[in-house]
């Protein structure tokens, strides 16, 4: 499968629902099979941090359409062969949401929905050991509610009410919602800050191991309901609690089917941005295997900022801090370092802890923006980024707007809502111009999105990509080379990937103590010959996938 996330607003040349029919042409050729639609149901007025404060599960925004437009859709999707997915937020609703409304007016029930405080004195105690997710805007994780004359837990923003898993009844309410979503015709299911659903004193409240058992229960709800759904769990954590997400121990194959590689988006920027791979191979080579039955989503952008999640034991491991690299990538990304080509925007600096998350494109961050320091570079570093993201297994997802290379909303701070959330610089329209513009040769547009269809379509046809092979990263490569070795019973696919801007070695006896003979590379569709020293030398910025020959 391949995947393409955007928002309809942005995408469709409406802005409805109705119309996303009018690009299908446009996802057949990056070959797309997979379709996320960003929040569409029904948002609280005003902000509502991009559809993700849900005041109605079982209406849609007015603006994209209907209920009946959105089974259409999916019916139409289908027809082509793609999959309709669909954010299920499970960790708060928002302040406007009926169950609030409820609590509010004084019903004990729905006011046990929630984790409502009478005082301080407990939120304080969890305070001592809660991150801030949106430290610059939204402080803290408590809010006082005037008409509770209580305190309520709001993680995210002041009207985003959390909600109190350890209630049955909000674990009914979300399995009738679930099978009510299946039955519109969505396949996927995004589960939004699934991290977040459980609450323990003394720890960051995340990732508890009552998370797995809660999405266990809602999995088995849908096994029985409609088999064909797919669990997408949306845990944007460090690389070591990414596994658990996909079911291991008594939850192998009863959780999520797909999860998001974060770590993998994080070390492809790392590599370009240091030239180097050590880092890499320890962080990517020290993740524990996927379970048979679940993958990840590998993407190189998303929505959402990046935050820069290195481990400090995989830093230290190659003989730099954490710290120390988190703060060189941010200064990099943000444009701030000598020698740096991005052109990123630092979101949600924190001075106490020094943390800065980036926003911006792909392409702005690769360098292809207005200042132009590198623009050869920069086509090049997408392709290989791309490649490193396409070649690892799983399910690929392109970002709105990424296929054509499009740089920062210059207006993104234009729009009401927007201008304390510079996220929205990296969420840009995707218009008919800029569609149009992949048809003029050597234009930015052109080149980069048949650079991303072709590696689609090479990839279609390479069994060893199925995301039930096994994937492993060789820690002995050249420095500049990262080196992926895939498993599978058509034969064995080694993906080479250069990311430095000078040719770099690898050894042709390593692919032979691989298995591949006649070693052949798949995108450029050549065959490999090494020189009078035994070594391939992969040009700059190189990606390679290379298979047996025919």
């Amino acid at each position: 499968m391949v995947g393409y996330a955007c928002y309809t607003e942005r995408f469709s040349p409406d802005g409805t629902l109705a119309g996303i029919a009018g690009r299908l042409d446009h996802l057949r050729e990056l070959g797309v099979t997979y379709l996320h639609l960003m929040p569409l149901l029904m948002p609280r007025e005003g902000d509502n941090d991009g559809g993700y404060a849900v005041a109605d599960y079982r209406a849609v925004r007015p603006d994209l359409g209907t209920v009946d437009d959105l089974r259409d859709l999916a019916t139409t999707l289908r027809g082509e062969g793609i999959s309709l997915v669909v954010d299920l937020v499970l960790n708060h609703v928002a302040r406007e949401h009926a169950w609030a409304a409820a609590a509010r007016s004084g019903d004990a029930a729905y006011r046990g929905y929630f984790h409502v405080f009478a005082d301080r004195d407990l939120p304080d105690r969890y305070e001592e050991t809660l991150p801030e997710v949106f430290p610059d805007f939204a402080p803290g994780s408590f809010t006082h509610e005037p008409e509770l004359d209580a305190w309520v837990w709001t993680t995210f923003n002041e009207w985003q009410w959390d909600l109190d898993w350890a209630n049955p009844a909000v674990l009914a309410e979300f399995a009738q919602i679930v099978v009510d979503l299946a039955n519109l015709g969505v396949e996927v299911l995004r589960l939004d800050a699934i991290a977040f659903l459980w609450k323990r004193m003394g720890t960051a409240c995340q990732n508890q191991p009552e998370v797995h058992a809660i999405t266990q229960a809602l999995r088995a709800v849908a096994r029985m309901a409609a088999p064909a759904t797919l669990f997408k769990a949306e845990a944007i954590v460090g690389p070591r609690e990414l596994v658990p997400y996909l079911g291991v121990g008594a939850h192998t194959a009863r959780v999520s089917d797909l999860a998001y590689h974060n770590s993998l988006m994080v070390q492809v920027w790392s590599m370009l941005a240091t030239g180097d791979t050590r880092l890499a191979k320890q962080a990517l080579g020290a993740l524990p295997t996927t379970p048979p039955d679940g993958t990840w989503i590998t993407y190189l952008r998303c929505h959402d900022d990046i935050g820069w999640a290195i481990d400090d034991g995989d830093a230290a491991a190659v003989g730099v801090t954490g710290p120390g690299h988190r703060h060189f990538l941010a200064d990099w990304y943000a444009g701030d370092f000598t020698g740096s080509w991005a052109e990123g925007l630092v979101f949600q600096h924190n001075p106490a802890t020094g943390d800065r998350r980036i926003s911006g494109t792909a392409a702005s961050l690769a360098g292809l923006g207005p200042e132009r320091r590198d623009p050869d570079g920069a086509f090049a570093r997408l392709f290989v980024a791309h490649a490193v993201v396409a070649g690892w297994g799983g399910v690929p997802v392109i970002w709105s707007g990424d296929e054509l290379g499009l740089l920062n909303d210059p207006a993104w701070a234009d729009e009401p809502g927007h201008a304390d959330d510079n996220r929205w610089a990296h969420r840009p329209r995707v218009t008919d111009a800029d569609v149009l513009r992949r048809q003029v040769p050597d234009s930015d547009q052109a080149r980069v999105f048949a650079g991303l269809a072709h590696l689609m379509k090479v990839r279609a046809g390479l069994p060893q990509l199925h995301a039930s092979g096994p994937v492993s990263v060789l820690p002995d490569s050249d420095d500049g080379v990262l080196a992926v070795v895939r498993r599978h019973p058509s034969g064995p696919f080694v993906g080479l990937y250069n990311v430095t801007g000078e040719s770099r070695p690898f050894p042709i006896g390593r692919l032979h103590d691989l298995g591949l003979d006649r070693p052949h590379e798949a995108i450029g569709d050549h065959v490999l010959t090494a020189g009078p020293d035994g070594q391939l030398w992969l040009p700059p910025y190189a990606a390679w996938w290379v298979v047996g020959g025919r």
